[in-house]
């Protein structure tokens, strides 16, 4: 049992390897270095792990610049990095954390498959059972085949460790009907020979083994590809093809050695102990029992059996009594835990197969439960008959509740439209103006992104009341409304501040983009035709500009400093736009005309006139 079993460690490995293959999520507006990174790292997390501890290093180091997404992806990719250099408990607690700190299915499929890998890794196989059931629940939520796949592909290694190859090899052949990429082909391959290796079905000839071998091998997965020639090698040591077996192990032990991988090391050179012994080379058996023995890898408990009874045999073959002795008892406790490890495992999905077929009789208890309730609302329906002109009462003094709540809430939604809305032009009032430009700020303010504020002021706008009357003033101020709601989009909060002062705040909108927008308003404005009201004259605004990059994410601020530059473009002959230029950590008064603007940003791009749309404001 033992010699059919040894190969599951280097399924620790695999199942390692197809948890980390799966496709990080896309991240949205990722700096190219940082992006660039991130892919390097999950290209090199399974093919080359020296290199991707030095990618993982690289990106701690900028983890400040990530965003939400690319955090969630760097934290998966530390956990991993924890669970391949053997800290467990680390890798655990740092997945649990990650499942559930994250709203994307994809994160958390990503993470809980590496729990049950790493529980596996541990021995701890119901609580990787009771794991790979809760994961395999968000199946049905991944659009992605890849992230499938690697969901079978973990259900099948698992099912490997605790024995039930049965059940693994049929997730592994679901995986290969569905034709995987590359990557995935390889891990599925190891999972289905190991299956039916374990179950003394593999293939007659070695074609297809070999086949699956030079896949792997094509695209880099060394610690799977050797997996596979342990199995091949197996394989023939059974079929007295001994000498072919160690021709193999050692055409590729330096590779095997390379990857660093203790569990594989320990396997390979326990197994070659145990051929060259076969063959009488006692010494290169020794060497090589030793070896694995150095490995000092506490999780492969069947190569530490199969070195120290190599080593016992080598003893008394020696006639050396004493020595013999020493490493019988270490071969019998070494294999004693093994087989008590096989037993647990058995244990563990007997006792998880158990808890599943108790929470199914649960659920179809409470299913005639159900049924039970349902009879009795069907009673309850033809007792109800009798009280039909009862319910048709209930029905029209709720009718009336209804309307009168109705018509209660429609005088709400127009008084809460009266306090918010200026009644001239149909925006926003001061009021409501500062409670959307406060909410408006804070989000921004988290989020990181900049905001900018267009102070205006009409130029001369007493004279038009006192030379053409109020309504023609009145007309002016609704004119200039319309100008600005066609400016603004619906993410852009737009206010009447009093009189004939206006404010615009705009989300996401750096300084430069913002003066561009108030040239633009400024242009507008003064294209109004006055000749409806009956009376020729022009129409001027003077406007200030600022940002919450110079001025901070206080309202009051930015508004103070909105209107200090207006009333310097007042001071400079009014008609013109000045942008507040205060600089980081400094405070003063210096300001810019829009003439000094003239270099544009390319990453300033404003939304064009016919994608604006008026939002908050009325």
């Amino acid at each position: 049992m033992a010699g059919r079993n040894t190969c599951l460690a280097i399924l620790h490995r695999g199942m390692l390897a197809l948890v980390l293959c799966m496709p990080a999520k896309a991240v949205l507006a990722a700096p190219p270095a940082l992006e660039a990174l991130l892919q390097q790292a999950e290209d090199a997390r399974s093919s080359d792990p020296h290199r991707f501890q030095r990618l993982l290093g690289e990106l701690e180091q900028h983890i400040d610049r990530a965003n939400k997404d690319q955090r969630e992806q760097i934290d998966y990719l530390q956990a991993y990095g924890s669970s391949f250099r053997g800290h467990y408990d680390e890798a655990i607690r740092r997945a649990h954390q990650l499942m559930e700190s994250s709203t994307n299915p994809e994160i958390q499929f990503r993470a809980g498959a590496l729990i049950v890998n790493t529980h596996a890794l541990r021995r701890q196989f119901t609580e990787g059972l009771r794991q790979l059931e809760q994961t395999l629940t968000l199946v049905d939520k991944i659009q992605s085949p890849k992230l499938r796949h690697h969901g079978l592909g973990v259900a099948s290694y698992l099912y490997n460790q605790v024995g039930q190859y049965r059940l693994g090899l049929r997730y592994a052949e679901r995986i290969l009907e569905e034709e995987p990429d590359a990557r995935t082909l390889c891990f599925a391959n190891q999972a289905r020979f190991d299956s039916l290796y374990n179950l003394g079905e593999l293939p007659t000839g070695d074609g297809e083994v070999t086949e699956a071998i030079e896949q792997c091998d094509a695209v880099h997965e060394t610690v799977t590809a050797n997996g596979i020639r342990l199995i091949l090698a197996k394989k023939w040591a059974e079929s007295n093809r001994r000498k072919q077996a160690i021709a193999l192990m050692n055409a590729h032990l330096k590779e095997v050695e390379e990857t660093g991988y203790t569990h594989l090391i320990a396997q390979v050179k326990a197994f070659l102990a145990e051929l060259l012994l076969d063959a009488g080379d006692y010494a290169a058996a020794e060497a090589y029992a030793n070896e694995s023995l150095a490995q000092n890898n506490p999780g492969s408990t069947s190569s530490l059996a199969s070195a120290y009874k190599t080593m016992y045999q080598i003893a008394e073959a020696r006639k050396d009594v004493e020595t013999a002795l020493v490493y019988y008892r270490r071969y019998a406790e070494a294999d004693r835990t093994y087989l008590n490890e096989v037993k647990a495992r058995e244990l563990a999905y007997q006792m998880v197969r158990q808890e599943i077929l108790e929470k199914s009789q649960q659920i179809q208890r409470l299913d005639s439960q159900n049924q039970l309730l349902k009879l009795q609302r069907k009673v309850e329906q033809q007792a109800a008959q009798n009280t039909r002109l009862v319910i048709v009462l209930l029905v029209l003094l709720l009718a009336t509740i209804a309307y009168w709540a109705y018509k209660t809430k429609r005088v709400q939604m127009s008084l809460k439209h009266l306090a918010e809305t200026d009644a001239l032009t149909g925006i926003c009032n001061r009021h409501h103006f500062t409670q959307l430009a406060e909410r408006t700020l804070s989000q921004c303010e988290r989020n990181g992104e900049e905001v900018a504020v267009i102070m205006f002021d009409l130029d001369q706008f007493k004279s038009i009341n006192d030379c053409f009357g109020h309504p023609a003033g009145d007309w002016v101020l609704r004119q200039v409304a319309l100008v600005c709601q066609s400016l603004c989009r619906r993410i852009d909060v737009l206010g009447r501040l009093g009189g004939e002062e206006f404010a615009l705040l705009m989300y996401g909108c750096d300084l430069r983009s913002a003066v561009r927008l108030a040239e633009d308003c400024r242009t507008r404005l003064s294209a109004i035709d006055t000749t409806e009201t009956g009376h020729r004259f022009s129409v001027t605004a003077s406007f200030g500009v600022t940002s919450t990059v110079v001025s901070g994410y206080v309202l009051e601020r930015l508004l103070s400093d909105a209107d200090r530059v207006l009333y310097r473009s007042k001071e400079l002959g009014r008609n013109r736009v000045t942008a507040q230029r205060e600089q980081a950590g400094e405070r003063g008064d210096a300001a810019a005309t829009h003439a000094d603007w003239t270099e544009h940003a390319d990453r300033a791009v404003l939304a064009s006139q016919d994608e604006r749309s008026f939002g908050h404001a009325g």
